[in-house]
């Protein structure tokens, strides 16, 4: 999402806006007036800005977030276009929402800026950080019922080492582990703090600037929003919306999600998707081109103002034909 920072006005938090790869996502949809677009993940509102300024006066653009912070600040950042939806729901409930609205196909594109945002990831009492105590939560929807604290302390020995292991990558994640289990057999993990105390007492100290809970963090995160399962499951919904020559972009912060993107549109672009064993191709066309072999980078500039910008990576494709039962 777009990463924001945070400055303080008469002890208001107010978002100061730093958009992602603003102009090569937004760019990349080729925006023309008359058409729908959609921002799956509308944070603060940047790319739905740039969006809305190409597509006057009569293109439409629908807007999806399920911050509570991300959609008020939008909704007074974007007040004066009377061309967009914004909409209070996941990006996994796109296809119902266009379809209460009325709208049948997304017959300009969509843009999706994947992850946590700035805001969430530093304001305390959302619980993402370990560099501020707060209690665990980690929750990009603040109406879910399912919290950080509900995983560390209710996920069984191998729930846990699955999730680490898996979405977070950590090579010390049994130790971790076995260290959770023993802390909260005394009393339950309450905050980041103690949590990122734990996790610091069981790997070896190195002098690496990537603090020892990071990894472990975002593995959790990952779980409480079902971050890569929405993802995978949200591109194949959204492909058959898709009008042909509508444009699909997305940027991505770490590799597990930009592997995601990446195979899908491998797949819905291959001439061939056919099992090693089967004699004749029945393969129906590509459905999506690839702009974009490989992932386009932030320039040198942007990184330079906006550091958090040097893990995006940016995939773009094309809809070039529809299957008759569209997805399988």
């Amino acid at each position: 999402m777009d990463r924001e920072n945070i400055k303080q006005t008469n002890q208001t938090p107010e978002f100061q806006h730093y958009t992602v790869m603003a102009n090569e996502a937004v760019d990349a949809l080729n925006c023309e007036p008359g058409k729908i677009y959609v921002d799956a993940t509308l944070g603060g509102g940047g790319h739905s800005e740039l969006i809305l300024k190409k597509i006057q006066p009569d293109g439409k653009l629908i807007s999806f977030d399920i911050d509570n912070d991300a959609i008020a600040y939008a909704k007074n950042r974007l007040k004066n276009y009377k061309n967009i939806t914004i909409v209070k729901e996941s990006y996994t409930n796109i296809k119902k929402v266009l379809e209460d609205l009325g709208i049948k196909e997304i017959t300009g594109g969509i843009v999706f800026d994947l992850g946590a945002s700035y805001h969430q990831l530093t304001k305390q009492e959302r619980g993402f950080s370990f560099m501020k105590d707060a209690p665990l939560d980690m929750r990009f929807n603040q109406d879910s019922d399912f919290s950080a604290y509900d995983v560390v302390n209710s996920y069984n020995e191998e729930d846990l080492i699955r999730i680490i292991s898996e979405y977070g990558e950590e090579k010390f994640t049994k130790r971790i582990v076995k260290n959770i289990i023993n802390y909260r057999n005394t009393k339950n993990i309450a905050t980041t703090g103690e949590l990122a105390e734990i996790i610091k007492k069981s790997v070896p100290h190195t002098n690496s600037k990537i603090h020892p809970a990071t990894r472990v963090f975002q593995a959790i995160r990952i779980e409480v929003n079902q971050e890569l399962q929405n993802i995978k499951n949200t591109l194949n919904e959204v492909l058959p919306l898709l009008s042909i020559g509508a444009i699909i972009s997305v940027i991505s912060f770490h590799s597990l999600e930009d592997r995601l993107v990446k195979q899908c549109f491998k797949y819905y672009s291959a001439k061939c998707r056919c099992k090693p064993n089967e004699p004749v191709c029945h393969c129906k066309p590509p459905m999506l081109e690839l702009i974009n072999k490989k992932p386009i980078l932030a320039t040198e500039l942007e990184t330079k103002e906006n550091p958090p910008s040097r893990s995006a990576k940016l995939r773009v494709a094309k809809k070039i034909s529809s299957w008759e039962n569209e997805i399988d």
